[in-house]
């Protein structure tokens, strides 16, 4: 696992053992990069890492638990002692608070009878777990020649879209949890982005869209390859890419 003479890009991509996170590891590893598999699961992690190998990928497991902090702590110290660098930081981890269901029967997220308990479990996740993990690896990010940070969020993070009643999600059910702290992960990618364009680390949050998963009860019409389309390009965006930017595969979303 030592650096080799050559840059080799390495990329981490947290709660990776499935889904979208799973989708753009292999897409990064079919690009040539080291793939880090973050997975709470050591086991999860291990197959999903042992897949890629399979496929003929450089892929390595790394357990991390965003909402542990001893975890995160000793998959940076890991990350540094084997590589030294990291290229690429994709916080993909997240929950929806109300497990496997579609975002129209989520009943327990409406603002007005919201279980607070649930609320704060997301926002760990979804939110302090990104500044958890970004503020560990960030030392090590700033070692890379082109640090790129991605927060995979959601088009209901989208104020814009979601305030509009003849909208795009006017049949959602309000959320009091996971809606907004995918818009409070845009403000947080928008503060990032501010403080490190100095330093050329260019953050920006992802949108994949309504992709079929685990979260949604497999009920999304685009395949985890497909939404994490527009996760891997913002994790490969040249020197004059854009920054402080939330994007779908299909451009610009809303704020």
């Amino acid at each position: 696992m030592g650096e080799q003479a050559t840059h080799q890009r390495i990329a981490l991509v947290t709660g990776a053992n499935k889904g979208i996170g799973r989708a753009a590891a292999e897409q990064l590893a079919e690009r040539g990069m080291t793939v880090l598999i973050g997975a709470r699961d050591p086991r999860r992690g291990a197959e999903a890492a042992a897949a890629l190998r399979a496929a003929g990928g450089d892929a390595h497991a790394v357990t991390l638990d965003v909402t542990d902090q001893v975890t995160v702590r000793e998959a940076a110290r890991r990350i540094g002692a084997g590589f030294g660098h990291l290229d690429v930081l994709i916080n993909n981890a997240g929950i929806t608070g109300s497990g496997q269901v579609s975002p129209e029967d989520a009943y327990d997220q409406v603002p007005g009878s919201v279980d607070l308990d649930m609320v704060r479990r997301v926002f760990e996740t979804n939110v302090f777990g990104v500044i958890a993990v970004t503020n560990a690896m960030l030392p090590l990010l700033r070692r890379s020649p082109a640090p790129r940070i991605v927060n995979v969020s959601s088009h209901a993070a989208s104020l814009s879209l979601t305030s509009d009643p003849d909208g795009p999600f006017r049949a959602l059910l309000p959320s009091a949890a996971y809606t907004p702290s995918k818009s409070a992960l845009s403000a947080l990618t928008v503060q990032y982005a501010n403080e490190l364009r100095k330093d050329g680390i260019l953050v920006n949050a992802a949108a994949p869209g309504y992709v079929d998963t685990d979260s949604n009860n497999h009920t999304g019409h685009l395949t985890p390859a497909q939404g994490a389309a527009v996760v891997v390009r913002l994790a490969t965006l040249g020197a004059d890419g854009p920054t402080a930017g939330f994007f779908s595969e299909d451009g610009p979303v809303p704020w």
